[in-house]
């Protein structure tokens, strides 16, 4: 069963678009996909674009785990560097200013029906990345630079997977309860 899902890859699209779309309403019912709750988070006076994010951190976590060890996924780290993250966090964050969506929001607010979001963030998805095409031979030398280990928290720690994420798990849940508490 396992290769045939590997070898479908028809149903591995339709897979990835139910489960963007699934992902999508729960953003959009967590309340994550309104420029309010966005710039609030900015702000720091309102904390639920982040323990939604914990939350799926957590979930995404547990199940890639899972399903790495029954063989359905195979589990890679993909290796960065500071100057891919520097161009990569000049690009998300200067798109993030300027319309106050990242692209999973931008994504969920136009299927709700917000205009700002169909008109500005679509066109601003497309801009950004017909941008970032054009400069990217110019910006290759830089991604390239100060590159980092593919190394997870367990390599770094030396324990097993699950010696490291149920302990990163509970401190994601005491931030929860901690945000929770301060009724941020």
């Amino acid at each position: 069963m396992i290769e045939s899902i590997r070898s479908n890859k028809n149903g591995q699209l339709a897979l990835g678009l139910l489960f963007g779309i699934i992902f999508g309403v729960f953003l959009q019912k967590a309340g994550v996909t309104t420029y309010k709750v966005i710039i609030n988070q900015l702000l720091l006076t309102d904390f639920t674009v982040l323990k939604v994010m914990m939350s799926a951190v957590v979930v995404g976590t547990f199940g890639i785990h899972i399903m790495n060890g029954k063989g359905v996924v195979n589990l890679h780290i993909r290796g960065g560097s500071y100057g891919s993250t520097v161009v990569g966090g000049l690009i998300f964050g200067a798109g993030f200013a300027l319309l106050g969506y990242c692209p999973g929001t931008v994504a969920g607010a136009v299927g709700q029906g917000s205009m700002d979001a169909l008109v500005g963030g679509v066109a601003g998805l497309m801009f950004g990345s017909w941008v970032y095409a054009v400069f990217y031979p110019q910006l290759l030398p830089f991604r390239e630079r100060g590159k980092f280990k593919n190394e997870r928290l367990q390599d770094l720690f030396h324990l097993g997977t699950w010696q490291t994420i149920i302990p990163v798990t509970i401190i994601i849940l005491v931030i929860f309860a901690a945000l929770e508490w301060f009724g941020l």
